[in-house]
Formats: C-alpha cells, structure tokens, sequence
C-alpha cells in the first residue's frame, strides 16, 4: 500500500517538560513548600490516631494527697 499512497507523515514532536524557571513549577514547588511547613507544626499536636485511644488507659488514678 504505501507504494500507491506514499509514507504515512509522522506524528507531532511531543511538548517539551516545563523548565524549573517556569512560573507554574515555581508556584506549584512554593505551595508544597508551604503545606509541608504547616504540616510539620501540627504534627506535635496529634497525639492518638483516628480511632483515639485503643487500650485500656487508667482514667481515674488514687492520688495520696498530704502524704
């Protein structure tokens, strides 16, 4: 076929990667930057998981007040 048709034109050259200089890769980097800072300061606060606390915990200890 392709000696009555001739060869097919090959397909576009695909888009290039964005360069780090671009301004949508600079963006994205600072709003990652951004949300790891503000997930590192709340990561002392949690101290249980999803479910709270599992085990048995004492809720009420005997405490020996004046002695």
């Amino acid at each position: 076929m392709s000696a009555v048709f001739g060869k097919p034109s090959p397909p576009p050259p695909a888009p290039l990667p964005p360069t780090p200089e671009d301004p949508v890769v600079e963006a994205a980097r600072k709003r990652a930057q951004r949300a790891a800072q503000h997930t590192k300061g709340r990561a002392a606060t949690i101290l249980t998981g999803g479910q709270g606390l599992t085990g048995d915990t004492p809720i009420n200890k005997k405490t020996l007040l004046g002695a």
